[in-house]
């Protein structure tokens, strides 16, 4: 099996694939049309004006919105009769509505344009609780933010009606700017079983049509596990209440069809990207037939809430669900270190040491979603107020690798430091103060659009390596490069100037002014002549407290490069996008593992395409031809085996000692195709009641699929189960199970 890691290096070393020609071949199956009305898999491809796909993010900028916090436009909707009347007119319960709406964030576009953001993260747009919920202390709190879903096909009224999020989505894609969902799937809303009239008491609704609350639930939409107590088990926190909130059953085909049904329901209606809620909580396995079933109509971008770092004990499960799952993550990892240099004074060698890891560990790291405060987080400035590390902090985050994501407000430097009552300076609800201004000539404001256009003008941030060309505990300088394309970030967070001598980089020979424009200090960068790949910066003084971006572009040549594909799995029939530089604007070929496959949109910086019958399952190899037979390096994709479904898979009887680990594998890719190691087979399995385990996979709907589950000892040894192979036949739909006795 291919590794898709070094592949992915093989690219960013400009690797180049062997020159290669053939005719786009005619294919003798009947034509069918795509999700987006495109004929594919026939004689032609049918190419549209615009891309077909919103997979891609690594050239925007994210801008993460609370909706109900950014801008009051419509006031009418404020306490809407169809609501429970919790709203706060004054802003003093920080728990309750203050009025933003879908309506405020349309009237705002233009600010976001400005600012340089290529995509808006709203808050979970659907109804929230209809019915306040009240403390021991009397205290009120509503679904202002979004995450406790009560009715997943209807938009909450505080926000606005679907004519509204509709407008929204129109005016954002009218100024070249991109919408993701936020989508809470793991829960509904508050529990609790000894009093029924506890806000809404976990009730789940589909269209104004009540299917069940925690407290009456005899179809079994919720697990009764009780909560959460030990975040780093894997059976706890996927299959108890986190927070108190009623946890779906996604193994019950019933809810599994819900959030389908509801998801497709929102995609319809533009949305170009989703931010999946606590991921952590929810099975690997559904989660990822859940983004195949939105792939299969829409190609969009997914990536998952996991708020862990490197040092938990989960930490492998996190890198497993981001290389395995087709979706991509929130970079928490990063996040904790960023917070460590620029707002505790840890050393810079943190900050490499864990891009170093993450361009190691993540088959796709450019497309984590990078952050400095978010709306789990105390804001930056309530823990460390000083605006210049803030800055740099800023600088960081959006010249790594990774999709930068900006929370509202911070390009305003808006903090508000109550404590909350857990005890956090700034920490939820005081980090999700309403917008203050909208002032376009902030510092920070200033250097998020400079470094949005030199996103958008250099490919190098968008999917370039990251290489390490400096480093003490206050200085850092790296350096992005792809193929020629280069960007050298400087950065120093001390108050001693810094000499950096014998800096070396891949800028070619010249002078270079400062990207930032000098906001933080930065001066021209002064190139000569080195051997080899490397030339020498002369000698340059970066002072304490100053930070500066020097960048390069190639001009336009005959080699097609890819940088990115997205989304980086699917089956037969779904939209795929590539995108790099030097594609032509004449329609070339695209091949899937040596297939033809029809393409659907053609541009000089993307491609996208269709997954061709008959693509060989696993990860493949894509390749483009263009117009002039100039041919690309390749990017490895994962062909699933076929549209997929969640099973629930259960082995009783098991036999382990402590520190033993259950896996299953197979005989499709889906399973690890008979391997035993812990990175591809499914695993490891869950056991709150010794000796049964049990996980649940995605694995192809309809087919007939062999299994064997396997122990890894402690030691690392594989015992095997006994016997012959196990055998079963997945369902077209829903959700499956089946158990076995070891």
């Amino acid at each position: 099996m291919l590794n898709i890691k070094s592949i992915w290096r093989k690219m960013i070393d400009a690797a180049v694939v062997a020159s290669v020609s053939f005719a786009m071949l005619a294919v003798s199956t009947p034509a069918m049309t795509n999700a987006n009305g495109l004929e594919v898999n026939g004689a032609q491809s049918v190419l549209s004006s615009t891309p077909v796909s919103s997979a891609d993010f690594t050239g925007d900028v994210i801008y993460q919105i609370i909706t109900d916090r950014f801008y009051d436009g419509d006031p009418t909707n404020n306490d809407p009769v169809t609501a429970f009347g919790e709203y706060s007119s004054d802003k003093s319960n920080w728990q309750l509505y203050w009025g933003g709406d879908f309506a405020g964030v349309a009237r705002k576009m233009s600010y976001l344009k400005n600012l340089g953001v290529g995509a808006i993260w709203i808050s979970p747009p659907v109804k929230n609780i209809s019915k306040a919920a009240i403390d021991s202390s009397g205290m009120k709190s509503a679904g202002y933010h979004g995450y406790w879903g009560m009715d997943y096909f209807a938009p909450d009224p505080h926000f606005g009606s679907w004519n509204d999020f509709d407008n929204m989505v129109k005016v954002a894609h009218a100024n070249g700017i991109k919408v993701i969902m936020d989508w809470a799937a793991n829960h509904t809303s508050p529990e609790d079983i000894d009093d029924s009239d506890y806000a809404n008491n976990g009730a789940l609704v589909k269209d104004g049509h009540t299917l069940a609350a925690y407290n009456d639930d005899p179809n079994g939409y919720f697990h009764h596990n009780g909560g959460v107590s030990n975040y780093n088990d894997r059976y706890e926190s996927k299959y108890k209440n986190l927070f108190n909130l009623a946890d779906l059953a996604q193994e019950n085909p019933l809810v599994t069809q819900y959030l389908e049904d509801a998801i497709d329901t929102w995609t319809s209606h533009g949305v170009d990207g989703i931010r999946m809620d606590a991921v952590k909580h929810m099975s690997s396995g559904f989660l990822k037939s859940y983004a195949d079933h939105v792939y299969d109509k829409h190609s969009v971008f997914i990536f998952g809430e996991w708020a862990d770092t490197s040092s938990a004990p989960l930490w492998d499960d996190e890198v497993k669900f981001a290389n395995n799952s087709g979706q991509s993550l929130e970079n928490f990892d990063l996040n904790g270190s960023i917070r460590n240099v620029f707002i505790s004074d840890a050393s810079m060698k943190e900050l490499n040491a864990t891009l170093e890891r993450q361009q190691s560990s993540f088959d796709w790291s450019n497309q984590l979603v990078n952050f400095v405060d978010g709306h789990d987080t105390s804001r930056f400035l309530s823990l460390n107020d000083n605006k210049g590390l803030f800055d740099m902090a800023t600088v960081v985050n959006m010249t790594v690798p990774g999709i930068p994501s900006i929370y509202y407000g911070d390009e305003q430097y808006s903090h508000v430091d109550s404590m909350n009552a857990s005890n956090q300076i700034g920490g939820d609800p005081y980090n999700r103060q309403a917008m203050p201004s909208f002032d376009e000539n902030t510092r920070n404001f200033k250097i998020t659009k400079m470094l949005s256009n030199l996103r958008s003008d250099n490919p190098a941030l968008r999917y370039g390596a990251l290489t390490e060309r400096w480093l003490n505990d206050d200085v850092y300088v790296y350096e992005r490069h792809f193929y020629n394309d280069a960007v050298l970030v400087a950065v120093n967070k001390g108050t001693t100037d810094c000499s950096l001598t014998d800096l070396y980089t891949s800028l070619p020979a010249g002078s270079y002014a400062d990207a930032l424009g000098g906001q933080l200090g930065g001066g021209t960068l002064k190139v000569s002549q080195g051997t080899k790949d490397l030339n020498v910066a002369q000698d340059y003084v970066l002072q304490g407290g100053q930070a500066a971006v020097w960048s390069f572009v190639e001009s336009p040549s005959a080699q097609p490069q890819i940088g990115n594909v997205g989304p980086t799995m699917g089956h037969v029939g779904d939209v795929v996008s590539v995108t790099g530089k030097n594609f032509g604007t004449n329609p070339g070929t695209v091949t899937i593992g040596d297939l033809p496959a029809s393409v659907n949109y053609w541009s000089d910086d993307e491609v996208d395409f269709t997954i061709p019958d008959s693509a060989e399952t696993g990860v493949q190899d894509v390749v483009l031809t263009t117009a002039q037979s100039e041919v690309s390096n390749a990017i490895a994709y994962h062909v699933l085996t076929a549209p997929q479904t969640a099973v629930t898979f259960t082995v009783t009887d098991t036999s382990t000692s402590y520190g033993d680990q259950v896996y299953l594998t197979g005989n499709v890719p889906e399973l690890g195709n008979w391997s035993t190691d812990s990175s591809q087979a499914v695993g490891p399995l869950v056991c709150p009641e010794y000796p049964t385990w049990f996980g649940m996979a995605s694995v192809p709907a309809g087919t007939t699929i062999e299994y064997k589950y396997f122990v890894k000892k402690a030691d690392g040894t594989i015992v095997w189960e006994g016997g012959g192979n196990h055998k079963y036949t997945v369902p077209e739909s829903g959700t499956g199970s089946v158990t076995v006795q070891w």
